[in-house]
């Protein structure tokens, strides 16, 4: 009898570790969610294919307003999991400013052609896919004593008029203040201002 249940303790360890994953981050709209798996498996968020490192990672972001569970497949030798995960509502800042000159608010057409291609810029940079492996470490604060100025997700309403969303980070620091690299890796775009 003891040899039975022993077998059948080790037969239901092995099935529960079928293609294991782990996250690393806060199911939460805007998050940036590292995942780690079984080495060679294939993995699918939302449908679409994913890049996976040799060793298992891999990363994946919630959009601001998604507003759906996401549902994460991981297939290996031919086994399939399927992790559903509930996406839970952020609340992001709003700053409204008033009083702001007409051209701060809605920018003449020469401004607004600028602001088009940047936007394609900035597109074409985060649609570069690579092998590199970087995502797996911490990012740091690019300054010791940093001033933020500017959240992901923040919106502006100026005279009255709601804005695109923020979809960055800003820090303030005086002119000439040295940076550090808040990870390892390659830059894909640099524009002068």
């Amino acid at each position: 009898m003891l040899k039975i249940v022993s077998s059948f303790s080790f037969y239901l360890l092995f099935l529960t570790n079928l293609n294991a994953v782990e996250f690393s981050g806060k199911f939460i709209q805007g998050s940036f969610i590292l995942g780690k798996t079984d080495p060679g498996s294939k993995i699918k968020i939302d449908k679409k294919n994913v890049k996976i490192t040799d060793d298992g990672y891999f990363v994946f972001g919630l959009g601001r307003d998604r507003k759906n569970d996401i549902t994460i497949q991981i297939l290996k030798d031919k086994k399939l999991k399927v992790v559903v995960k509930k996406v839970f509502k952020r609340k992001y800042k709003i700053q409204k400013i008033d009083g702001l000159p007409e051209k701060k608010v809605t920018p003449p057409k020469e401004v607004y052609e600028r602001i088009k291609r940047e936007n394609k810029i900035i597109a074409n940079a985060r649609a570069v896919e690579s092998n590199l492996t970087f995502f797996k470490n911490k990012f740091i604060n690019p300054l010791d004593n940093a001033i933020v100025t500017g959240v992901y997700g923040s919106q502006r309403i100026l005279n009255g008029k709601p804005k695109w969303p923020h979809y960055g980070i800003d820090i303030a620091a005086k002119k000439g203040t040295e940076i550090k690299s808040s990870a390892t890796g390659i830059v894909t775009m640099a524009e002068p201002d």
